[in-house]
């Protein structure tokens, strides 16, 4: 095995243990985004001499003695929404072509403190309005989307070109990248995590969270991430329990046993493939089996979240780049330009209701996890599209486009901006993989990630023996 193939888990005892250097670790990360990178295009911007710089700082440190945590001497990615002072930030637009923040986002300073070190910003739809990520290849299969809009971060993760990224999600675009790529990645409670330096889409929506290989890795990185931040108006003040003080439970944890599983009978199974609706509810079964008390659950107002999640991001997204948009709108890609002039249509009125929506559908979630502790469901309906397929058909005959495919299963986590969790749990006949989705209440992130690990550990058919990273193995379409 390459160092490259290592989770974070694996990289940092090797560390400790003197037995695997972050030079060595960087090393083998930078030739491995130089072997798959004209293939994949992760990558906006490779920083490989900051990064050989920052590791072997790293190994000085830990070499006399001042090991900064688990996080010391990992390398990662950033979606290219993400200041760090000297590298472009330039959200994959030509609008902000020459963009050169001077200060760092908060996410950024707080994982240097961690000790990670820097390989490059990730490539994400343009602004983030997307869920295609068009410049990114799958590297599951050439002829695949990447997913969106933080595609770039989790092709990097699952090509072994940095061993976690972080992205944004404003309706899914942490774990819809996560889900067809292999990968888990964490959307947390609204506020868990500072967007302070981060390029916004909808404010009322976004939040910043990891995609790595593991659940525990995903729970080691937002441990670092995760705190209250002044600069960040809608950054909370996290209760006593918050997930960084329990990031996944013990290793080896078999038993669920008092555990409430809800399984949605309406919303998250409709209009969904069938092999993937089929990995879940085998995924549904272990966790009965493993002592969990699983229960059908009805879900609230579920008629109302697409137009609830359209009527507060199309309005938001339009109002942070009206300026922009009424000085150079030739710089827009024609769908990002689009999205952005009808946004500008939605009244006030439409946006409060939007907003009043929101808050019963969060007030009736609230009540729903009185009576379960967690939720289980698709991250996606479908695993990844073929590049230049624009709709899904239903065999009820309904067809939607691949979008609104994609956000229709993630945006009730935004809206309500409780915690999601995708990870893999199969793959499809082609090969793609398939995630699953645990919801939780506000703050409860250790839920997510105690049940997560449990069924990451029993699971064996997500691209590798269980305990073993997902690395993927880079194929041209006519290896597919």
């Amino acid at each position: 095995m390459q160092p490259f193939e290592l989770t974070i888990e694996h990289a940092a005892a090797a560390i400790a243990a003197r037995t695997l250097s972050p030079v060595e670790l960087v090393d083998s990360v930078l030739d491995r985004c130089e072997a798959v990178e004209q293939r994949l295009h992760a990558y906006v911007t490779v920083v490989a001499d900051r990064a050989r710089q920052d590791a072997r700082r790293a190994e000085k440190e830990i070499r006399d003695g001042l090991h900064r945590g688990p996080l010391h001497g990992i390398p990662y990615g950033l979606k290219d929404l993400f200041d760090v002072s000297g590298i472009p930030t330039t959200a994959s637009s030509r609008v902000w072509a020459d963009r050169m923040p001077d200060g760092d986002s908060t996410v950024a300073t707080r994982l240097t403190a961690a000790g990670a070190i820097l390989i490059g910003k990730t490539h994400t739809h343009e602004f983030a309005y997307g869920l295609l990520t068009p410049q990114t290849a799958n590297p599951w299969h050439a002829d695949a989307i990447a997913g969106g809009s933080s595609g770039g971060s989790a092709v990097a993760v699952a090509a072994g070109s940095a061993l976690f990224a972080l992205g944004t999600d404003t309706g899914g675009s942490i774990r819809i990248p996560a889900a067809l790529n292999g990968m888990v990645g964490l959307k947390p409670t609204y506020g868990l995590v500072s967007r302070h330096g981060v390029a916004p889409l909808a404010w009322s929506l976004d939040h910043v969270g990891p995609i790595a290989r593991t659940v525990r890795d995903t729970a080691t990185v937002l441990s670092a991430l995760a705190g209250h931040d002044p600069s960040d108006p809608a950054s909370a003040t996290a209760p006593a329990h918050s997930p960084a003080a329990h990031p996944a439970g013990p290793r080896g944890l078999r038993g669920l046993r008092g555990l409430r599983v809800g399984v949605p009978d309406t919303y998250y199974f409709d209009r969904v493939d069938p092999q993937v609706e089929a990995a879940v509810r085998e995924t549904v079964e272990l966790l009965r089996k493993l002592g969990a008390a699983v229960t059908p659950v009805k879900l609230p107002l579920v008629e109302h979240m697409e137009a609830t999640q359209w009527g507060l991001m199309a309005p938001e997204a339009s109002a942070v780049h009206e300026e922009t948009l009424r000085a150079a709108p030739h710089l827009y890609g024609p769908d990002i330009r689009l999205l952005l002039e009808a946004g500008s249509q939605v009244s006030a009125l439409d946006y409060l209701r939007a907003q009043r929506t929101r808050s019963l559908i969060s007030d009736a979630w609230i009540r729903l996890f009185g009576g379960v502790d967690v939720l289980i469901a698709p991250t996606s309906p479908i695993t990844a599209a073929r590049r230049g397929q624009e709709t899904v058909r239903w065999p009820d005959g309904v067809t939607e486009t691949v979008t609104d495919a994609y956000v229709r299963l993630s945006s009730p986590a935004n809206i309500t901006g409780f915690p999601a969790l995708s990870l893999p749990v199969g793959r499809d006949s082609a090969g793609l993989p398939i995630g699953a989705q645990l919801i939780a209440a506000p703050f409860s992130e250790s839920v997510l990630f105690r049940v997560g690990t449990v069924i990451e550990e029993q699971r064996t058919d997500t691209g590798g023996p269980a305990g073993v990273p997902r690395t993927v193995a880079i194929h041209d379409s006519s290896d597919s």
